[in-house]
């Protein structure tokens, strides 16, 4: 077998559908650059045929990205691959992946097929994607509680159908380590085509073990792709992390024997923007990218990092892009160091109006702040592609009133459609006072599901970057807004969240 792994990232098709998490075209393709640069193996855009929106954003990654295959996922039906396919077509290396539900639940109550079409439907829709591509990977969705017997029958028939990649997902996180390893071994020793294809692993992590399981399917099963996610991003507890799987596989390279073409210096990049680019925070002791990752609080693990870092650091901060979080930006610095250092974060501006507007917000966040950081970039760039974006609600102006014994009350100044509108409110503190007030006005009826702080870096000086979630009609979306004033940050956050709720962009939901 190969020593070669691949990764194969879906931050930006199952992680998006997480609540909340959907992204705008720009931002697709800004973390699409990101995983490129990190040296991704397949990233995984989108699934073309659940929207006009989704279409143009793997079409966008298709035609931007050179270095990693680009992939879209699609029904076992001719329409969708037919869309993945179309979307594909300005692509180095494309794949198309297509998916169909083989246990006998899924099957019975949510396709009310029978085994016998199911398997029909399955080399058909692999027949005609690789008459469209010549990269056709197959999943049988919630492969691990299928019957082994049906799914060896299936999985061969796709690979003589030409599926060169064939992935079994726990869809619903239900396995057991050595459980899943041992299921992907059988299958590979009972199908007879099985050496003529790249096994799989997708493993969702409901009971908290989507890393240990894929890395199972890896070590037991003789898998060797892994599809995972930036900081485990994805619906319900989420997906196998990108950033986990990867420093398991190079720290313990001993174990694994595998190597991955993963530049690890790039992983830390990736993770802040796509939390900023989402608003889901990442938690501080999650592994290798939270806060406290390589933080030593105990004075016995003080003391022996102080003299042998390898006493209590597996690994090295800076292998995993910790040491890019420096200073780079003043209130002295030019615009050509603006524009580069927007390069150098993956951030492409399409025309020079969009970088002069994003070099003033930036000249205007340096005159009220003396250190800009690198997340502060990404934030203030997050905000000109929201701007750049042709908008239902603008934030003009605000004030807030808040003392010792008074109720708070603020007035917001924003536009609807371009034209302004006062709203003006009491609350039970500036925040709430001012929310209110855009809502007094806007009517939305949504409900705020949640509200969330984080401090860009670590000052009292530090941006504020917050999340608002907002509830409506069955959609639920993010806002993500940043300022040094947490009060104008909510108020942005907020009018991201109802942009977001009135644009009208269709979600199918799919889960490989």
């Amino acid at each position: 077998m190969s020593d070669q792994l691949i990764i194969f990232d879906t931050t930006l098709r199952d992680g998006e559908q997480s609540p909340g998490a959907s992204m705008t075209k720009d931002e697709k393709l800004r973390i699409a650059r990101q995983l490129e640069r990190l040296k991704v193996d397949v990233i995984e855009a989108g699934f073309a045929a659940s929207s006009n929106g989704d279409f143009d954003a793997v079409k966008a990654i298709a035609d931007a990205i050179k270095d990693s295959t680009v992939c879209s996922l699609a029904r076992a039906n001719d329409r969708d691959i037919a869309r993945a396919a179309d979307a594909l077509a300005g692509a180095n290396r494309a794949r198309i992946h297509t998916f169909i539900a083989t246990s006998p639940l899924h099957m019975e109550k949510k396709l009310r097929m029978t085994p016998e079409q199911v398997l029909e439907q399955a080399k058909q829709a692999v027949r005609y994607a690789r008459s469209r591509v010549g990269d056709v990977e197959f999943s049988p969705e919630d492969g691990y509680r299928s019957d082994v017997d049906f799914l060896c029958r299936v999985i061969e028939a796709v690979i003589a159908e030409g599926a060169s990649t064939i992935n079994v997902p726990d869809t619903v996180g239900y396995a057991i380590p050595e459980l899943y390893g041992n299921f992907i071994k059988t299958l590979r020793e009972r199908i007879p085509n099985s050496d003529k294809a790249i096994w799989s692993v997708h493993c969702h992590n409901d009971l908290g073990m989507a890393v240990a399981n894929s890395l199972a399917g890896v070590k037991i099963g003789g898998a060797r792709q892994i599809e995972c996610t930036i900081n485990g991003l994805g619906e319900r507890a989420g997906n196998c992390s990108l950033e986990e799987v990867v420093m398991a596989v190079k720290t313990r390279r001993d174990y694994f024997g595998l190597e991955v073409a993963i530049d690890t210096t790039q992983i830390m990049p990736a993770s802040r923007m796509v939390s900023q680019t989402t608003g889901f925070v990442v938690q501080p002791n999650k592994a290798v990218v939270g806060a406290n990752a390589f933080a030593h609080a105990s004075g016995i693990h003080q003391d022996g990092v102080l003299k042998a870092r390898d006493t209590y650091e597996i690994m090295r901060a800076e292998d995993v892009g910790w040491s890019a979080n420096k200073i780079v930006l003043g209130k002295l610095s030019g615009r050509n160091a603006f524009k580069q250092r927007l390069q150098d974060l993956g951030i492409e501006m399409e025309s020079e109006s969009e970088i002069n507007a994003a070099f003033a917000r930036f000249k205007e966040l340096a005159d009220r702040k003396s250190e800009i950081f690198d997340e502060d970039i990404l934030a203030l760039a997050s905000d000109e592609s929201v701007t750049a974006e042709k908008e239902q609600y603008g934030l003009v102006s605000m004030s807030q009133r808040s003392e010792t014994g008074e109720r708070p009350h603020a007035v917001v100044v924003f536009t609807v459609d371009g034209k302004e509108m006062r709203g003006e409110s009491d609350g039970n503190g500036p925040v709430d006072a001012s929310l209110k007030a855009i809502e007094s006005h806007v009517k939305s009826g949504a409900e705020m599901v949640l509200y969330s702080v984080n401090a860009i870096s670590g000052s009292t000086e530090s941006q504020g970057e917050v999340t608002v979630r907002l509830q409506h009609g069955g959609r639920v979306v993010n806002g993500v807004g940043a300022d040094p004033d947490i009060v104008v940050a909510s108020a942005k956050a907020y009018l991201s969240a109802l942009n977001k709720l009135h644009s009208k962009a269709d979600r199918v939901a799919a889960q490989g």
